[in-house]
């Protein structure tokens, strides 16, 4: 083997090591009644964000996506939430795990900034560093369908689905809201 084809190999081996070392399943949680992780994201307009500690003293709700095909399910859960007269501060997390992911943020930042209006970039947090602390705490085997979370104004975590966008389940959400603004939680 030639040196270049050798040190070729070896990158090629150390990127899937690392690929492969950061990828580690959990198995589904269902967090309600916890306080969500300390985490941070940077929103694509460049902003770091501590979650839940920048959310405090309002509800918060998280759309949180392993895979960019979650898009399509966090695209139906905005609108159903906009159709359904939900109001209430919503964020998009992609949460991309492991080394390689986070050496090229910048790249993939800049990818999403092309499909995304600027309008939009500041509910857009991405989490890389913490990514892993998110599917600990969330679960990932089956990453597909988006980690809907609905944080009190403490941080809590007071609903959670991760089954994929259902009208039955965003009314749930809604009545759960409601419930806590009107004191009854």
């Amino acid at each position: 083997m030639t040196r270049v084809a050798g040190n070729l190999f070896a990158l090629a081996l150390l990127l899937t090591l690392l690929a492969v070392g950061c990828s580690a399943t959990h198995p589904r949680q269902d967090p309600v009644g916890e306080i969500f992780p300390v985490v941070r994201g940077n929103s694509l307009d460049d902003r770091e964000v501590r979650i839940p500690r920048d959310f405090a003293g309002t509800e918060t709700l998280l759309l949180i996506g392993y895979e960019m095909d979650s898009q399509f399910d966090i695209d139906r859960w905005l609108l159903g939430l906009n159709q359904a007269g939900v109001v209430v501060p919503t964020y998009e997390l992609p949460t991309i795990r492991g080394m390689v992911p986070g050496l090229i943020s910048g790249v993939i930042n800049n990818g999403m900034r092309s499909g995304i209006p600027s309008e939009d970039w500041a509910i857009v947090l991405t989490i890389y560093q913490d990514a892993d602390v998110v599917a600990a705490f969330l679960g990932n085997e089956i990453p597909l369908p988006a980690r809907v979370v609905l944080l009190d104004q403490s941080g809590r975590v007071v609903f959670f689905h991760d089954r994929g966008y259902s009208t039955r389940s965003l009314l749930q959400l809604k009545n759960e809201l409601e419930q806590i603004r009107s004191g009854r939680k």
